[in-house]
Protein backbone atom coordinates (compact mmCIF):
# COMPACT_ATOMS: atom_id res chain seq x y z
CA UNK A 1 0.00 0.00 0.00
CA UNK A 2 1.44 3.36 -1.01
CA UNK A 3 1.69 5.89 1.76
CA UNK A 4 0.61 8.59 -0.65
CA UNK A 5 -2.21 6.78 -2.46
CA UNK A 6 -5.39 8.89 -2.67
CA UNK A 7 -7.98 8.40 0.06
CA UNK A 8 -11.48 9.75 0.51
CA UNK A 9 -11.60 9.79 4.32
CA UNK A 10 -11.07 13.55 4.46
CA UNK A 11 -12.43 16.09 2.05
CA UNK A 12 -9.69 17.76 -0.01
CA UNK A 13 -10.32 21.12 1.70
CA UNK A 14 -9.64 19.68 5.17
CA UNK A 15 -5.90 20.16 4.64
CA UNK A 16 -5.42 23.47 2.93
CA UNK A 17 -3.63 23.62 -0.38
CA UNK A 18 -1.04 26.32 -0.98
CA UNK A 19 -3.55 28.36 -2.98
CA UNK A 20 -6.22 28.08 -0.30
CA UNK A 21 -3.82 29.10 2.45
CA UNK A 22 -2.54 32.02 0.41
CA UNK A 23 -6.10 33.21 -0.23
CA UNK A 24 -6.90 33.20 3.51
CA UNK A 25 -3.66 35.01 4.32
CA UNK A 26 -4.20 37.70 1.68
CA UNK A 27 -7.75 38.38 2.87
CA UNK A 28 -6.55 38.73 6.45
CA UNK A 29 -3.67 41.03 5.48
CA UNK A 30 -5.67 43.34 3.30
CA UNK A 31 -8.20 43.90 6.09
CA UNK A 32 -5.62 44.62 8.79
CA UNK A 33 -5.34 48.26 9.91
CA UNK A 34 -1.93 47.65 11.55
CA UNK A 35 1.31 49.02 10.06
CA UNK A 36 2.72 45.48 10.14
CA UNK A 37 0.78 42.21 10.28
CA UNK A 38 1.61 38.54 10.39
CA UNK A 39 -0.82 35.71 9.61
CA UNK A 40 -0.16 32.16 10.74
CA UNK A 41 -2.35 29.30 9.50
CA UNK A 42 -2.35 25.73 10.81
CA UNK A 43 -4.52 23.29 8.92
CA UNK A 44 -4.47 19.91 10.63
CA UNK A 45 -6.20 16.55 10.44
CA UNK A 46 -5.82 13.70 12.88
CA UNK A 47 -7.13 10.14 12.98
CA UNK A 48 -6.54 7.67 15.77
CA UNK A 49 -7.45 4.20 16.98
CA UNK A 50 -6.96 2.99 20.54
CA UNK A 51 -7.02 -0.65 21.62
CA UNK A 52 -7.01 -2.25 25.07
CA UNK A 53 -7.71 -5.71 26.55
CA UNK A 54 -6.99 -7.14 23.09
CA UNK A 55 -9.74 -5.23 21.31
CA UNK A 56 -10.32 -1.85 19.69
CA UNK A 57 -11.92 0.54 22.17
CA UNK A 58 -12.13 3.90 20.42
CA UNK A 59 -11.51 5.48 17.05
CA UNK A 60 -11.93 9.00 15.84
CA UNK A 61 -11.03 11.72 13.41
CA UNK A 62 -10.89 15.48 13.71
CA UNK A 63 -9.67 18.45 11.74
CA UNK A 64 -9.20 22.15 12.37
CA UNK A 65 -7.89 25.28 10.69
CA UNK A 66 -7.02 27.95 13.26
CA UNK A 67 -5.69 31.28 12.03
CA UNK A 68 -3.57 33.59 14.19
CA UNK A 69 -3.38 37.25 13.22
CA UNK A 70 -0.59 39.23 14.87
CA UNK A 71 -0.71 43.01 14.62
CA UNK A 72 2.30 45.24 15.30
CA UNK A 73 2.28 48.83 16.46
CA UNK A 74 5.99 49.68 16.54
CA UNK A 75 7.47 47.30 19.11
CA UNK A 76 4.07 46.43 20.50
CA UNK A 77 2.33 43.28 19.31
CA UNK A 78 -0.84 41.33 19.99
CA UNK A 79 -2.37 38.21 18.48
CA UNK A 80 -5.95 37.07 18.00
CA UNK A 81 -6.99 33.55 17.03
CA UNK A 82 -9.99 32.61 14.94
CA UNK A 83 -11.30 29.55 13.12
CA UNK A 84 -13.79 31.53 11.07
CA UNK A 85 -12.35 31.94 7.61
CA UNK A 86 -14.83 34.34 6.00
CA UNK A 87 -13.55 37.80 5.19
CA UNK A 88 -15.62 39.61 7.80
CA UNK A 89 -14.37 37.37 10.61
CA UNK A 90 -10.75 37.72 9.50
CA UNK A 91 -11.15 41.48 9.34
CA UNK A 92 -12.67 41.59 12.82
CA UNK A 93 -9.82 39.52 14.23
CA UNK A 94 -7.22 41.73 12.57
CA UNK A 95 -8.87 44.88 13.93
CA UNK A 96 -9.07 43.42 17.43
CA UNK A 97 -5.41 42.41 17.34
CA UNK A 98 -4.38 45.94 16.40
CA UNK A 99 -6.50 47.52 19.11
CA UNK A 100 -4.94 45.24 21.73
CA UNK A 101 -1.43 45.85 20.37
CA UNK A 102 -1.78 49.57 21.13
CA UNK A 103 -2.29 48.76 24.81
CA UNK A 104 0.51 46.28 25.55
CA UNK A 105 4.03 47.19 26.70
CA UNK A 106 6.64 47.47 23.93
CA UNK A 107 9.05 44.60 23.35
CA UNK A 108 12.59 45.99 23.07
CA UNK A 109 13.79 42.76 21.45
CA UNK A 110 11.18 42.67 18.76
CA UNK A 111 12.63 41.95 15.31
CA UNK A 112 11.02 43.41 12.17
CA UNK A 113 9.15 41.08 9.88
CA UNK A 114 11.12 39.48 7.06
CA UNK A 115 10.46 40.13 3.42
CA UNK A 116 9.89 37.46 0.76
CA UNK A 117 12.11 34.39 1.07
CA UNK A 118 13.28 31.74 -1.41
CA UNK A 119 12.16 28.19 -0.62
CA UNK A 120 13.09 24.85 -2.18
CA UNK A 121 10.84 23.54 -4.91
CA UNK A 122 7.97 21.55 -3.49
CA UNK A 123 8.16 17.77 -3.59
CA UNK A 124 5.12 16.27 -5.29
CA UNK A 125 3.26 14.25 -2.65
CA UNK A 126 -0.34 13.46 -1.89
CA UNK A 127 -0.69 13.33 1.88
CA UNK A 128 -3.33 10.83 2.90
CA UNK A 129 -4.89 9.27 5.96
CA UNK A 130 -5.75 5.59 6.58
CA UNK A 131 -9.38 4.53 6.95
CA UNK A 132 -10.77 3.28 10.28
CA UNK A 133 -10.83 -0.24 8.83
CA UNK A 134 -7.13 -0.06 7.94
CA UNK A 135 -6.25 1.13 11.41
CA UNK A 136 -8.36 -1.61 13.00
CA UNK A 137 -6.67 -4.25 10.85
CA UNK A 138 -3.25 -3.08 12.06
CA UNK A 139 -4.40 -3.22 15.68
CA UNK A 140 -5.80 -6.72 15.15
CA UNK A 141 -2.35 -8.02 14.18
CA UNK A 142 -1.08 -7.04 17.63
CA UNK A 143 -4.10 -8.14 19.64
CA UNK A 144 -4.31 -11.57 17.99
CA UNK A 145 -0.64 -12.35 18.63
CA UNK A 146 -0.99 -11.20 22.23
CA UNK A 147 -4.10 -13.33 22.75
CA UNK A 148 -2.39 -16.36 21.22
CA UNK A 149 0.36 -16.01 23.83
CA UNK A 150 -2.04 -15.45 26.76
CA UNK A 151 -1.01 -11.81 27.00
CA UNK A 152 -2.94 -8.53 27.01
CA UNK A 153 -2.24 -5.83 24.44
CA UNK A 154 -3.01 -2.14 24.59
CA UNK A 155 -1.92 0.45 22.10
CA UNK A 156 -2.49 3.57 20.06
CA UNK A 157 -2.34 4.40 16.38
CA UNK A 158 -2.07 8.11 15.61
CA UNK A 159 -2.09 9.55 12.11
CA UNK A 160 -1.43 13.25 11.56
CA UNK A 161 -1.45 15.39 8.45
CA UNK A 162 -1.08 19.10 8.26
CA UNK A 163 -0.43 22.20 6.25
CA UNK A 164 1.05 25.38 7.69
CA UNK A 165 1.40 28.83 6.21
CA UNK A 166 2.97 32.09 7.32
CA UNK A 167 2.43 35.42 5.59
CA UNK A 168 3.11 39.05 6.43
CA UNK A 169 2.56 42.54 5.15
CA UNK A 170 6.12 42.69 3.76
CA UNK A 171 5.41 40.14 1.07
CA UNK A 172 6.55 36.95 2.79
CA UNK A 173 4.53 33.80 2.17
CA UNK A 174 5.66 30.37 3.35
CA UNK A 175 3.74 27.13 2.97
CA UNK A 176 4.48 23.56 3.94
CA UNK A 177 2.62 20.29 4.33
CA UNK A 178 3.58 17.06 6.04
CA UNK A 179 2.35 13.86 7.64
CA UNK A 180 3.38 11.38 10.31
CA UNK A 181 2.04 8.07 11.57
CA UNK A 182 2.91 6.34 14.83
CA UNK A 183 1.80 2.98 16.24
CA UNK A 184 2.76 1.95 19.77
CA UNK A 185 1.76 -1.02 21.87
CA UNK A 186 2.33 -2.17 25.43
CA UNK A 187 1.77 -5.91 25.97
CA UNK A 188 1.52 -7.27 29.51
CA UNK A 189 1.15 -10.61 31.22
CA UNK A 190 -2.20 -11.27 32.99
CA UNK A 191 -0.48 -11.24 36.39
CA UNK A 192 1.01 -7.81 35.65
CA UNK A 193 4.63 -8.84 36.19
CA UNK A 194 5.73 -8.71 32.57
CA UNK A 195 5.53 -5.74 30.20
CA UNK A 196 6.84 -5.23 26.68
CA UNK A 197 6.67 -2.17 24.45
CA UNK A 198 7.35 -1.51 20.78
CA UNK A 199 6.75 1.25 18.25
CA UNK A 200 6.56 1.68 14.51
CA UNK A 201 6.90 5.17 13.06
CA UNK A 202 6.84 6.72 9.61
CA UNK A 203 5.65 9.42 7.25
CA UNK A 204 2.65 7.45 6.03
CA UNK A 205 0.53 4.47 7.03
CA UNK A 206 2.35 2.22 4.60
CA UNK A 207 5.57 2.73 6.59
CA UNK A 208 4.17 0.94 9.63
CA UNK A 209 5.16 -2.65 10.38
CA UNK A 210 2.55 -3.97 12.84
CA UNK A 211 3.85 -7.55 12.51
CA UNK A 212 7.32 -6.61 13.71
CA UNK A 213 5.86 -4.36 16.40
CA UNK A 214 3.65 -7.19 17.68
CA UNK A 215 6.48 -9.71 17.71
CA UNK A 216 8.77 -7.36 19.65
CA UNK A 217 6.21 -6.29 22.24
CA UNK A 218 4.96 -9.85 22.82
CA UNK A 219 8.45 -11.29 23.19
CA UNK A 220 9.49 -8.56 25.63
CA UNK A 221 6.34 -9.14 27.69
CA UNK A 222 7.10 -12.86 27.89
CA UNK A 223 10.77 -12.32 28.73
CA UNK A 224 10.13 -9.64 31.37
CA UNK A 225 7.81 -11.68 33.60
CA UNK A 226 8.71 -12.17 37.26
CA UNK A 227 11.57 -9.64 37.45
CA UNK A 228 14.17 -9.83 40.18
CA UNK A 229 15.73 -6.93 42.06
CA UNK A 230 19.40 -6.07 41.69
CA UNK A 231 21.30 -3.37 43.53
CA UNK A 232 21.19 0.16 42.11
CA UNK A 233 24.54 1.53 41.02
CA UNK A 234 26.60 2.27 37.94
CA UNK A 235 26.31 -0.36 35.23
CA UNK A 236 27.52 -0.96 31.72
CA UNK A 237 24.24 -0.27 29.92
CA UNK A 238 22.86 -0.97 26.47
CA UNK A 239 20.18 1.52 25.46
CA UNK A 240 17.81 0.64 22.64
CA UNK A 241 17.21 3.47 20.11
CA UNK A 242 14.04 4.76 21.80
CA UNK A 243 15.86 5.02 25.15
CA UNK A 244 18.71 6.86 23.42
CA UNK A 245 16.27 9.29 21.85
CA UNK A 246 14.46 9.86 25.16
CA UNK A 247 17.65 11.41 26.54
CA UNK A 248 19.77 12.63 23.60
CA UNK A 249 16.99 14.97 22.47
CA UNK A 250 17.51 16.79 25.74
CA UNK A 251 20.90 17.94 24.45
CA UNK A 252 19.29 19.52 21.41
CA UNK A 253 16.74 21.30 23.55
CA UNK A 254 19.54 22.79 25.67
CA UNK A 255 21.51 24.26 22.75
CA UNK A 256 20.21 27.81 23.04
CA UNK A 257 22.97 30.30 22.28
CA UNK A 258 21.56 33.04 24.48
CA UNK A 259 21.40 30.83 27.56
CA UNK A 260 24.98 29.74 26.90
CA UNK A 261 26.29 33.25 26.35
CA UNK A 262 24.52 34.51 29.48
CA UNK A 263 26.00 31.78 31.67
CA UNK A 264 22.83 29.72 32.18
CA UNK A 265 23.66 26.55 30.27
CA UNK A 266 25.86 23.50 30.00
CA UNK A 267 27.12 25.13 26.81
CA UNK A 268 28.48 28.11 28.78
CA UNK A 269 32.26 28.19 28.57
CA UNK A 270 34.07 28.55 31.91
CA UNK A 271 35.26 32.11 32.14
CA UNK A 272 32.67 33.41 29.69
CA UNK A 273 31.38 32.76 26.19
CA UNK A 274 30.09 29.48 24.88
CA UNK A 275 31.48 26.07 23.97
CA UNK A 276 31.35 26.31 20.18
CA UNK A 277 34.54 24.63 18.98
CA UNK A 278 35.01 22.62 22.17
CA UNK A 279 34.78 18.86 22.50
CA UNK A 280 31.97 17.84 24.87
CA UNK A 281 31.27 14.16 24.07
CA UNK A 282 32.93 11.13 22.52
CA UNK A 283 34.36 11.81 19.07
CA UNK A 284 32.01 9.25 17.53
CA UNK A 285 29.00 11.45 18.31
CA UNK A 286 27.49 13.64 15.57
CA UNK A 287 24.07 15.33 15.89
CA UNK A 288 22.37 16.99 12.93
CA UNK A 289 19.03 18.46 11.91
CA UNK A 290 18.28 17.92 8.24
CA UNK A 291 15.04 18.91 6.45
CA UNK A 292 15.61 15.91 4.15
CA UNK A 293 14.82 13.62 7.10
CA UNK A 294 11.28 14.99 7.38
CA UNK A 295 8.21 14.26 5.27
CA UNK A 296 7.68 17.95 4.65
CA UNK A 297 6.91 18.84 1.04
CA UNK A 298 8.63 22.23 1.08
CA UNK A 299 11.55 21.64 3.46
CA UNK A 300 10.06 23.53 6.40
CA UNK A 301 10.55 27.03 7.72
CA UNK A 302 11.19 28.55 11.13
CA UNK A 303 8.92 30.72 13.26
CA UNK A 304 9.82 33.85 11.28
CA UNK A 305 9.52 32.22 7.86
CA UNK A 306 13.18 31.54 7.09
CA UNK A 307 13.64 28.27 5.16
CA UNK A 308 15.17 25.50 7.24
CA UNK A 309 18.70 24.35 6.47
CA UNK A 310 20.78 21.37 7.44
CA UNK A 311 22.47 22.16 10.76
CA UNK A 312 25.29 20.20 12.37
CA UNK A 313 25.07 20.72 16.12
CA UNK A 314 27.83 18.40 17.28
CA UNK A 315 30.38 16.84 14.91
CA UNK A 316 32.83 14.20 16.06
CA UNK A 317 32.15 15.25 19.64
CA UNK A 318 32.78 18.98 19.01
CA UNK A 319 30.09 21.67 19.32
CA UNK A 320 29.75 23.20 15.85
CA UNK A 321 26.90 25.65 16.44
CA UNK A 322 24.20 26.70 18.88
CA UNK A 323 20.67 27.85 18.20
CA UNK A 324 20.68 31.61 17.54
CA UNK A 325 17.31 33.30 17.13
CA UNK A 326 17.26 36.45 15.02
CA UNK A 327 17.54 38.86 17.94
CA UNK A 328 20.46 37.14 19.62
CA UNK A 329 22.20 36.52 16.30
CA UNK A 330 22.04 40.22 15.49
CA UNK A 331 23.30 41.14 18.94
CA UNK A 332 26.23 38.72 18.63
CA UNK A 333 26.97 39.55 15.01
CA UNK A 334 26.37 36.05 13.63
CA UNK A 335 23.83 34.55 11.22
CA UNK A 336 20.63 33.17 12.78
CA UNK A 337 20.30 29.39 12.96
CA UNK A 338 17.78 28.04 10.49
CA UNK A 339 16.91 24.92 12.44
CA UNK A 340 13.31 25.48 13.43
CA UNK A 341 14.12 26.18 17.08
CA UNK A 342 15.79 24.39 19.96
CA UNK A 343 12.64 22.48 20.81
CA UNK A 344 12.55 20.90 17.35
CA UNK A 345 8.77 21.13 17.16
CA UNK A 346 6.73 21.61 14.03
CA UNK A 347 6.73 20.51 10.41
CA UNK A 348 10.21 19.87 9.13
CA UNK A 349 12.02 19.84 12.49
CA UNK A 350 14.11 16.69 12.79
CA UNK A 351 17.05 15.35 14.75
CA UNK A 352 19.49 12.62 13.79
CA UNK A 353 22.37 11.05 15.69
CA UNK A 354 24.76 9.25 13.39
CA UNK A 355 25.33 5.62 14.28
CA UNK A 356 27.80 2.81 13.86
CA UNK A 357 27.85 -0.86 12.89
CA UNK A 358 27.45 -2.75 16.19
CA UNK A 359 24.22 -4.71 16.63
CA UNK A 360 22.51 -5.00 20.00
CA UNK A 361 23.32 -8.72 19.91
CA UNK A 362 27.03 -7.93 19.48
CA UNK A 363 26.87 -5.40 22.30
CA UNK A 364 25.32 -8.03 24.58
CA UNK A 365 27.94 -10.62 23.64
CA UNK A 366 30.71 -8.24 24.65
CA UNK A 367 29.20 -7.40 28.05
CA UNK A 368 30.30 -9.29 31.16
CA UNK A 369 27.66 -7.73 33.40
CA UNK A 370 25.25 -4.98 32.47
CA UNK A 371 21.70 -3.78 31.92
CA UNK A 372 19.59 -3.67 28.74
CA UNK A 373 16.98 -0.85 28.64
CA UNK A 374 13.99 -0.69 26.29
CA UNK A 375 12.93 2.87 27.05
CA UNK A 376 12.55 5.58 29.71
CA UNK A 377 9.56 7.52 30.96
CA UNK A 378 8.54 10.23 33.47
CA UNK A 379 11.73 12.12 32.64
CA UNK A 380 12.22 15.32 34.65
CA UNK A 381 15.03 17.94 34.83
CA UNK A 382 17.42 18.07 37.79
CA UNK A 383 20.24 20.44 36.76
CA UNK A 384 20.22 22.54 33.59
CA UNK A 385 23.92 23.32 33.92
CA UNK A 386 24.83 19.67 33.35
CA UNK A 387 21.66 18.57 31.45
CA UNK A 388 21.06 16.18 34.35
CA UNK A 389 17.70 14.41 34.35
CA UNK A 390 15.94 11.75 36.36
CA UNK A 391 13.35 9.21 35.26
CA UNK A 392 12.43 5.53 35.19
CA UNK A 393 13.09 2.53 33.00
CA UNK A 394 9.98 0.85 31.62
CA UNK A 395 8.54 -2.07 29.63
CA UNK A 396 11.50 -4.41 29.52
CA UNK A 397 14.66 -4.01 31.61
CA UNK A 398 17.05 -6.97 31.60
CA UNK A 399 20.25 -8.17 33.23
CA UNK A 400 23.20 -9.18 31.04
CA UNK A 401 25.67 -11.73 32.40
CA UNK A 402 28.65 -13.22 30.59
CA UNK A 403 27.49 -12.08 27.17
CA UNK A 404 23.86 -13.19 27.50
CA UNK A 405 20.56 -11.65 28.59
CA UNK A 406 19.81 -13.84 31.60
CA UNK A 407 16.79 -12.46 33.42
CA UNK A 408 14.26 -9.69 33.76
CA UNK A 409 15.00 -7.16 36.49
CA UNK A 410 12.89 -4.62 38.34
CA UNK A 411 12.84 -1.14 36.97
CA UNK A 412 15.28 1.53 38.09
CA UNK A 413 15.17 5.25 38.66
CA UNK A 414 18.11 6.85 36.86
CA UNK A 415 19.97 10.11 37.45
CA UNK A 416 21.99 10.83 34.34
CA UNK A 417 23.01 13.42 31.81
CA UNK A 418 23.29 12.47 28.14
CA UNK A 419 26.54 14.44 28.17
CA UNK A 420 27.91 12.10 30.85
CA UNK A 421 27.04 8.81 29.18
CA UNK A 422 28.04 10.01 25.71
CA UNK A 423 31.50 10.49 27.17
CA UNK A 424 31.43 6.86 28.31
CA UNK A 425 30.52 5.43 24.93
CA UNK A 426 31.63 1.92 24.05
CA UNK A 427 29.63 1.06 20.92
CA UNK A 428 27.10 2.46 18.45
CA UNK A 429 24.58 0.61 16.29
CA UNK A 430 22.79 1.59 13.07
CA UNK A 431 20.53 4.64 13.24
CA UNK A 432 16.78 4.03 12.87
CA UNK A 433 13.67 6.21 13.05
CA UNK A 434 12.10 6.11 16.49
CA UNK A 435 8.79 7.15 18.03
CA UNK A 436 8.56 10.93 17.76
CA UNK A 437 4.90 11.47 18.63
CA UNK A 438 5.67 12.94 22.06
CA UNK A 439 8.36 15.25 20.71
CA UNK A 440 7.42 16.42 17.27
CA UNK A 441 4.36 17.42 15.33
CA UNK A 442 3.53 16.04 11.91
CA UNK A 443 6.50 16.04 9.58
CA UNK A 444 9.26 15.94 12.15
CA UNK A 445 11.34 12.84 12.82
CA UNK A 446 13.94 11.53 15.23
CA UNK A 447 16.66 9.07 14.20
CA UNK A 448 18.75 7.34 16.83
CA UNK A 449 21.07 4.32 17.14
CA UNK A 450 21.32 1.81 19.98
CA UNK A 451 24.37 2.49 22.13
CA UNK A 452 26.47 0.81 24.81
CA UNK A 453 27.90 2.97 27.58
CA UNK A 454 29.90 2.56 30.77
CA UNK A 455 28.85 3.60 34.27
CA UNK A 456 25.24 4.58 33.62
CA UNK A 457 23.82 5.69 36.98
CA UNK A 458 20.77 3.86 38.32
CA UNK A 459 20.03 5.51 41.64
CA UNK A 460 17.19 3.44 43.12
CA UNK A 461 14.70 0.64 42.45
CA UNK A 462 11.11 1.08 41.26
CA UNK A 463 8.25 -1.37 41.82
CA UNK A 464 6.42 -0.07 38.76
CA UNK A 465 6.24 -2.55 35.86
Amino acid sequence: MSEFAPRSLFAPATILSRAEAQDIAQRALKNSPAPETRVTINSAARADTRFALNQVTTAGENSETPVTITAYDGNRAASVNTNRLDEASLAAAAKQAYEIAKLVPPNPERMPELGAQSYPAARERVITMPTPAERAAAAKIVTELARANDLIATGFIECRAGATALANSKGLFAYDSSSAVTMTSTVRSPDGTGSGWACSDGNGFGDLDPQALAATAVQKAKDSRNPVAIEPGRYTTILEPTAVGNLVQLIAGAMQARAADEGRSFFTKPGGGNKIGLKVVDDRITLISDPADASSTNGGYDDDGMPLEKVTWIENGVVKTLNYDRYWAQKQGVPPTRSGGGGFRGAGRSLRMLGGSSSIADMVKGTERGVLVTRFWYIRPVDARTILYTGLTRDGTFLIENGKVTRSIKNFRFNESPIFFLNNLEALGPTIRINSSENLSAGGSVWMPPIKVRDFTFSSLSDAV
